[in-house]
């Protein structure tokens, strides 16, 4: 499975970016597509999660915020994000779990200054 994310980029505090993920090749095996993020100096945290029956999980950090969706062609997932804030800053990765294995799209920047 290959992952391909976009998106990513400069925005200023209350505004929105939409991050989109694809995923290549045995996409049929995959059970959970999700993102992640890794700000400077801390540890890659879960973000939110999208499961193969349609549920969803978010971190508290972002509840109310942002929003996990799985696009028609089901190996794309969506996160939509409103109403960023600075601690929002990070790289965001695409991750996907199919039985015995993670992976990992290459990330994307999201940068929230003014």
């Amino acid at each position: 499975v290959q992952l391909q994310a976009f998106g990513g980029g400069l925005v200023q505090p209350g505004e929105s970016l939409r991050l989109s993920c694809a995923a290549f090749g045995s996409t049929v095996s995959i059970n959970v597509m999700g993102w992640f993020r890794q700000a400077p100096g801390k540890q890659r945290e879960l973000v939110a999660v999208f499961t193969l029956t349609g549920v969803t999980n978010l971190a508290d950090s972002v509840k109310g915020r942002f929003t996990i969706s799985r696009g028609n062609a089901k190996n794309t997932v969506y996160l939509q994000m409103n109403s960023l804030k600075a601690e929002d800053t990070a790289i965001y990765y695409c991750n996907a779990l199919t039985m015995g294995m993670s992976y990992w799209g290459k990330g994307t920047l999201v940068t929230v200054s003014s």
